[in-house]
């Protein structure tokens, strides 16, 4: 299962004061599971834009807490600035990262919203996303008149804050609290120095196109190819080159890549050449995987490769190391976000992995090296699918194959991620037997605890078990469909696969034992056993069909 992460980019009015700042950012970095990513002030504007990032319920924590925080330190009614504002936190938005939809990031920021009315006594306008009304999805009409219109704004109905009171909060001002898409800022390199031409090359491109005179002298705007795209040219000295800089308002729309591809089309068009591009800031992972499967697409090859492969296609084929290395620790949302956590099986080597199942420790045990089975079981099947969709003269199956290798990678990473789960599993029963019981409530709470950490160790190899047999319809096809040189590999990877089911379905048997909820064991261990005579019937189904392929061989 993807993780959930959203980022929060509010914006505080404040950015003379580096001291008022850092007590923010202070709050925001003492939440666990918060990664605080930028913090970029403001002279003149007397504005901070801060960015951070984590799962949902962290950063709408880390959030209330900075609002909080600001309403004390920032007094709104000595502030002054060159930028709009209405708040000593203006604004506060979510944005969906990886593993959540718009919807459910609107919800979160609507609950955040309302903590800060309630709790804050600072009136709250969502927007964007987030609003309840249309006329307030755009900020700039929440936030018409700024602060020194706000007492008449909250005395008008029509105007009544979503959240808090209707009334003047003299110190805090009031705050907008939306759901928006992620900006993606994105400059294209060309080999120019002119401003005009990568201008004209912008224009072309941005959602706004450019105004032009017509025949009868009148001024119309054509739109440009782009949407939700702003762009201009620039000359940056330092690099001695034009760039087309653009931010990719909704990268869902027009993702990276589309954008990419698009700039080089128009400036080929005007005798000009794209030599490379760079990302400002930072990208979600998706949005780097997908830009690594569309230009594999275009050459007609398998997508189903490795994160680190697409990563590799994407960067060199939008040039996107060509002035600044591209480090994805360091560019790359989840990656700068991820914390290596000491220990964790699946960043051991081979050696490594083998040394420590063998040793005294009682983990990793069968649940793990069940699920990395399955995971290799899985790696087959998906290696005979890239293999067969560049494999000579079955040009014209290429998608076909590609489309199989990227649902067995789904499996094997899938896969991948229970090989700790399981062992995660079993610590957390360890330590529910190590909670104290020196009297009645300990021991109930412990008992609560041993119980709930069982029945977690059953659902893990029982996800094993699902994630696994999902693999089965990959190695038939390849068995039966793929590159006939590598029928064997996948017929392997059955028997993988089938080994992983049946050691997890042990392990689902072994964990029940000592679970109390008797329907729900029997429930668990019904289900299970036929996912295992399932299994059963497909491998041997395969092993039938590579048997006979290999007595046809030998006649």
């Amino acid at each position: 299962m993807e993780k959930q992460i959203i980022e929060c980019v509010p914006n505080f009015s404040e950015g003379r004061d580096m001291s008022v700042i850092k007590q923010i950012t202070d709050v925001i970095e003492a939440v666990e599971g918060v990664k605080l990513l930028d913090v970029d002030p403001g002279r003149d504007t007397n504005r901070t834009v801060v960015t951070f990032v984590g799962g949902p319920d962290a950063v709408c924590e880390a959030a209330f807490r900075a609002v909080r925080k600001a309403s004390e330190v920032i007094d709104m009614s000595k502030h002054h600035g060159a930028h709009p504002r209405m708040g000593a936190t203006d604004v506060c938005p979510f944005i969906p990262v990886a593993g959540i939809t718009m919807g459910e990031t609107a919800e979160y920021a609507r609950k955040t919203a309302k903590r800060i009315g309630d709790e804050l006594g600072i009136p709250v306008y969502c927007y964007e996303n987030a609003a309840y009304e249309e006329k307030r999805r755009n900020l700039a009409n929440c936030r018409a008149g700024e602060y020194e219109g706000l007492e008449k704004k909250l005395a008008d109905p029509g105007w009544k804050p979503d959240f808090g009171p209707a009334k003047l909060n003299i110190r805090a001002g009031a705050t907008a609290v939306g759901a928006r898409d992620f900006l993606v800022a994105f400059n294209v390199n060309l080999n120019t120095t002119s401003t005009r031409r990568a201008n004209a090359v912008a224009f072309d491109v941005r959602e706004k196109g450019r105004t032009i005179t017509n025949e009868r002298g009148e001024k119309i705007s054509v739109p440009g190819t782009l949407k939700s795209v702003k762009a201009i040219g620039w000359f940056i000295e330092e690099y001695g080159i034009a760039q087309i800089s653009m931010n990719l308002t909704n990268i869902s729309v027009t993702p990276v890549h589309v954008a990419f591809d698009e700039v080089c089309r128009r400036a080929d068009a005007r005798g000009l050449r794209v030599t490379g591009s760079e990302l400002v800031g930072l990208i979600p992972l998706k949005a780097i995987l997908d830009a690594g499967k569309y230009f594999l697409a275009k050459q007609q090859r398998s997508a189903g490769v490795s994160d680190h492969e697409l990563i590799k296609i994407a960067v060199r084929s939008m040039g996107l190391d060509e002035i600044h290395p591209f480090k994805p620790e360091e560019k790359i949302i989840e990656y700068v976000m991820a914390d290596k956590v000491k220990g964790r099986l699946t960043d051991m080597d081979l050696k490594a992995f083998m040394d420590e199942t063998a040793s005294e420790s009682p983990a990793p045990g069968g649940g793990s090296v069940s699920a990395y089975m399955g995971a290799l079981g899985a790696a087959l099947g998906t290696m005979v699918a890239n293999l067969s969709s560049h494999k000579k003269g079955w040009d014209e199956r290429w998608k076909e194959f590609s489309d199989w290798a990227e649902k067995g990678k789904a499996v094997q990473n899938r896969l991948l991620e229970l090989v700790d789960e399981d062992t995660d599993a079993f610590n957390r029963i360890l330590e529910a037997y190590r909670l104290p019981k020196n009297d009645d409530a300990e021991k109930k709470v412990r008992h609560e605890a041993v119980q709930e950490a069982t029945k977690n160790a059953i659902m893990v190899p029982f996800t094993v078990m699902e994630t696994a047999f999902s693999a089965f319809p990959l190695i038939r096809e390849m068995v039966e469909k793929g590159n006939p040189s590598s029928a064997t590999d996948a017929a392997v990877g059955a028997l993988a696969v089938r080994a992983c089911i049946r050691g997890a379905y042990l392990n689902v048997r072994i964990n029940s034992v000592s679970l109390e909820d008797a329907s729900f064991v029997k429930e668990i261990i019904s289900k299970g056993a036929a996912i295992e005579a399932q299994a059963s019937a497909e491998e041997a189904s395969v092993i039938d069909m590579i048997d006979a392929e290999i007595s046809k061989q030998r006649k």
